[in-house]
């Protein structure tokens, strides 16, 4: 299934050369030129201005950087050729799935951006997984799923996200207290590596190169396609949203609840009040098909100050969202979000802190706070604190109406909160608009960054994939730099 972006003209015109002098795709082949034909495709690359307009952007609106062609891939033999191309050319690839990414990770300054919306099928669904295509949103795959009654164990909160994009994250959310990330829950994975070879790689082949992936920001390899976890799903979603007067009260009870794993879904607001503070909400969900669950054992020793408690379908409660954020996509409004991993024994000190200042309006409204286990997280690539728990904290900021000093002032205030929360031994969820440099980077994998490096020359020697990480990018001359600098 085709998935493309209903907002944008996407009829390209397709390249049929590419001139290395100029760096230039052509769509018809001069008879005298060092012109060489471009790859054989079962899909297209395409060089019209919407095709680059739209590959230049995301769901921040910050960062915008032009690629020279966008591939759409008819097939998995597409991505292979298109980066096997690269490396002989000397450009750089980023695999694109629904543009969520906030400051161009996804984006490839005078490269190939590869639109995976157009490798979008779900090949198979069983009892226990499913297989599916790179571009396949969350939201078709659990809709696929239920409908012969299982689900993925976990899901974050918009399922409007592509597989590929999401593992190569992390994947977080209410339920990965008791299941972990997405990319704990991923059985096999075929891969185009960054040296052009098609590889099917998992914990038992290839199992390098399946760790590097899962979490590696699209570093060393573009994920085609993904065979991930599938559980027996549940028809309904009882709610329970819980409100304290204090943010000490919230995380208090929801460490509680996390100790116990009462609730199937735990997570945490900061809900905008009218008087411009917040609200503290605790949102738990206990799934059930046929025999309701005990409220009283569910809300014992959690002490709120208000009780709601509601009943939903199972597949409304996973999209309860999805409409929302289309909406707020629509708007096109710069969003300099920041998420971080809090270690719990610092979290109190430093979202109370943090309160002191932050507005509804520079959090973007509902920001996250919610804590899991650090336990359930197997993939080496994502860095989490120390400790046994840790907490999410997400500013999911937005500038209205746009303001481009504005935006500036809150991405300055991400790098200020993100190094307080690295001095406290927290880590950066990465998908944020931060100034991060390659020195800020090593500091971000630690210990683990000569395997992150070996990986990088192991498998993308030519440092074709994901450039907009900037990961890599003129490490020689950044060492020197303190980190944080821009």
């Amino acid at each position: 299934m085709t998935q493309l972006d209903r907002r944008t003209t996407l009829a390209g015109t397709a390249v049929v050369a590419f001139d290395p002098m100029t760096s230039q795709w052509l769509t018809s082949f001069p008879e005298s030129s060092g012109a060489v034909p471009s790859p054989a495709l079962d899909g297209e690359l395409v060089t019209d201005e919407a095709s680059l307009t739209e590959a230049a952007t995301d769901y921040g609106h910050l960062v915008h950087r032009r690629p020279r062609a966008v591939l759409r891939p008819g097939s998995v033999s597409d991505v292979v050729a298109v980066v096997r191309f690269a490396n002989e050319h000397g450009l750089t690839v980023a695999m694109r799935g629904q543009g969520h990414s906030t400051f161009g990770q996804a984006q490839a300054d005078c490269g190939i951006v590869i639109d995976s919306r157009t490798l979008a099928t779900i090949h198979e669904i069983a009892p226990d997984r499913a297989v599916v295509d790179a571009g396949v949103q969350w939201l078709d795959l659990v809709r696929a799923a239920l409908a012969v009654g299982v689900t993925p164990p976990v899901t974050t909160d918009y399922l409007g996200l592509s597989v590929g994009g999401t593992l190569c994250v992390g994947g977080i959310g209410g339920a990965s207290q008791h299941f972990g990330l997405l990319v704990d829950n991923v059985f096999e994975l075929e891969v185009a590596t960054g040296d052009g070879r098609l590889v099917t790689c998992s914990a038992d082949h290839e199992r390098d190169l399946f760790e590097a992936v899962l979490g590696g920001l699209g570093q060393f390899a573009v994920i085609v396609r993904a065979t991930v976890r599938l559980v027996p799903a549940p028809a309904t979603a009882r709610v329970y949203t819980l409100t304290y007067p204090q943010v000490t009260d919230l995380t208090a009870a929801q460490r509680t609840a996390l100790a116990d794993g009462r609730f199937d879904y735990l997570e945490g607001q900061l809900v905008p009040t009218d008087d411009d503070g917040f609200a503290f909400v605790l949102e738990g969900g206990a799934w059930f098909t046929s025999e309701p669950p005990d409220d009283d054992a569910l809300l014992a020793g959690l002490t709120p100050s208000g009780v709601d408690v509601a009943d939903l379908p199972y597949f409304e409660w996973l999209n309860r969202i999805y409409e929302t954020v289309e909406q707020i996509e629509a708007l096109r409004l710069p969003g300099p979000w920041l998420n971080v991993l809090v270690p719990d024994a610092a979290a109190d000190d430093v979202v109370t802190e943090l309160l002191t200042t932050l507005t509804p309006a520079d959090a973007g409204g509902v920001a996250l706070l919610y804590p899991t286990t650090r336990s359930l997280i197997t993939r080496p690539q994502v860095m989490v604190p120390e400790g046994p728990v840790f907490f999410l904290l997400a500013l999911l900021r937005a500038v209205s109406p746009p303001d481009d000093a504005e935006a500036e002032r809150l991405i300055a205030e991400n790098d200020v909160l993100y190094a307080k929360v690295r001095a406290v031994g927290g880590t950066n969820y990465p998908v944020n608009a931060l100034h991060l440099t390659p020195a800020d980077w090593r500091t971000h994998y630690g210990e683990r960054w000569p395997a992150v490096r070996s990986a990088k020359e192991r498998y993308d020697p030519r440092g074709v994939l994901t450039p907009g990480q900037g990961i890599f990018e003129n490490i020689s001359e950044d060492v020197s730099r303190a980190p944080g600098t821009p």
